[in-house]
């Protein structure tokens, strides 16, 4: 059912079972897949690509152009999977030039005032609870669950699985499977609990345990650290995940507890 009382441009593509509460406008080159349930007032602005079963819950602001005084008017986009639940007030902005899209993967959780800025790559399955702000530009890999109040810098990485404490800071990148926590962001131990309700096993999660043992409880420096990881750990995707991830993060990863 759409309201009479929603405004929706005859350019939008709305599969014939999407919902649309009153008082939501739906601006041209919009569309929404099936079963997708948009509340009451909704903004959706042109550029905007979003998939099945989704729920828009009332108040989000979705595809707005960015607050980035580099942008310059470009065709960009705000492509959103499917099974994603966008609560009130969230905010998505349009990409820029860099990315050219914003995105949002499959079955993700996004809270109360949760900003998404320009150029923000949200992997699946990833949880932004109330409050969080991301920056233009940052990258949350699949899993991973920010809790409420988080701000992270532009730019910064959040690998697969990590977990990081409410009201923390990301200022460096956070490496995969990890728990980040206080201020200064640093390391406070491996997710653990997160990793075996997802499915890993007893000897991976112990593999994941002994490489952050080496990172980080050992003191050594990250270049002695991946070095010693290498010359010692059994070859795994797991163990070149997380070394892949460091040896390619451009603003450096966190470090340990001082």
């Amino acid at each position: 059912m759409k309201s009479p009382l929603a405004v929706i441009s005859p350019n939008a593509k709305l599969h014939d079972s999407v919902e649309v509460g009153p008082f939501t406008t739906i601006q041209d080159n919009v569309s929404i897949g099936e079963g997708t349930k948009i509340h009451s007032n909704v903004s959706i602005y042109s550029g905007t690509k979003i998939g099945s079963y989704c729920e828009i819950f009332p108040g989000a602001v979705i595809g707005v152009i960015p607050q980035d005084l580099k942008f310059e008017g470009e065709d960009t986009t705000v492509e959103i999977g499917n099974n994603t639940v966008i609560r009130e007030c969230v905010t998505i902005h349009r990409a820029t030039k860099d990315k050219w899209k914003t995105s949002i993967g499959n079955n993700c959780l996004l809270m109360t005032y949760v900003h998404v800025a320009h150029d923000c790559q949200i992997g699946n399955n990833v949880i932004l609870a109330s409050y969080t702000g991301l920056s233009g530009h940052v990258t949350i890999d699949d899993f991973a669950i920010l809790e409420g109040k988080v701000a992270a810098q532009q730019f910064v990485h959040i690998g697969r699985h990590a977990f990081i404490g409410g009201a923390s800071l990301i200022r460096k990148d956070v490496p995969p499977f990890i728990k980040a926590a206080r201020e200064p962001l640093t390391f406070a131990g491996v997710n653990s609990v997160g990793l075996r309700r997802r499915g890993f096993t007893d000897e991976e999660v112990r593999s994941i345990e002994d490489i952050y043992r080496i990172i980080y409880i050992q003191n050594s420096n990250i270049s002695k650290a991946i070095q010693l990881i290498k010359d010692t750990v059994a070859d795994s995707i797991l163990r070149n995940e997380i070394i892949d991830f460091i040896e390619k993060s451009d603003k450096g990863v966190i470090r340990g507890m001082i």
